[in-house]
């Protein structure tokens, strides 16, 4: 087991199922983008651990609250890390997050994006400590997103090939 896997079991955190694509929607892209060292994740959303999408969804500031989205958006962390998982075989070979860029279905007027994206920060750099987990960011408010989701977040590592 990997030092980071030891680190979720210790949180009692849980890695989920690849995404159970609903019926009649096409995914041609991978979920992980492998190019030399870096690994490009694409945009991820929260996941029940059968590989569900997790709810509440709709509109954060609407439909959902900060604090629900915040849970989201740690749900979407792991998410993204079972991807890493599913591609790299081992989570140790990451050696840096790069970049993270955290989208939030936001009611019109709603203006705390990194409040909500701060979930998947706060697990990242928990699981991976502050000098693996240290990542450029972004928080930004969209109009919609796929399948209601509330929080969808992209990002990129650099792992040892």
């Amino acid at each position: 087991m990997s030092k980071v896997e030891e680190r979720l079991a210790e949180r009692g955190l849980v890695l989920p199922a690849p995404l159970k694509i609903p019926e009649g929607m096409v995914l041609p892209f991978p979920e992980v983008n492998l190019r030399g060292d870096r690994a490009v994740i694409s945009g991820q959303g929260p996941l029940n651990a059968d590989g569900t999408l997790s709810g509440p969804f709709g509109k954060v500031g609407a439909d959902v609250t900060v604090e629900e989205a915040n849970k989201l958006a740690e749900m979407t962390g792991l998410a993204m890390i079972a991807a890493l998982k599913r591609t790299l075989g081992d989570l140790d070979r990451i050696t840096g997050w790069v970049r993270v860029f955290g989208m939030v279905n936001s009611a019109l007027g709603f203006s705390q994006q990194p409040a909500v994206i701060n979930g998947f920060s706060h697990l990242i750099l928990d699981v991976f400590g502050p000098e693996i987990g240290q990542h450029a960011r972004s928080a930004v408010g969209m109009a919609a997103l796929p399948m209601q989701m509330a929080v969808e977040i992209e990002g990129e590592v650099q792992f040892t090939p």
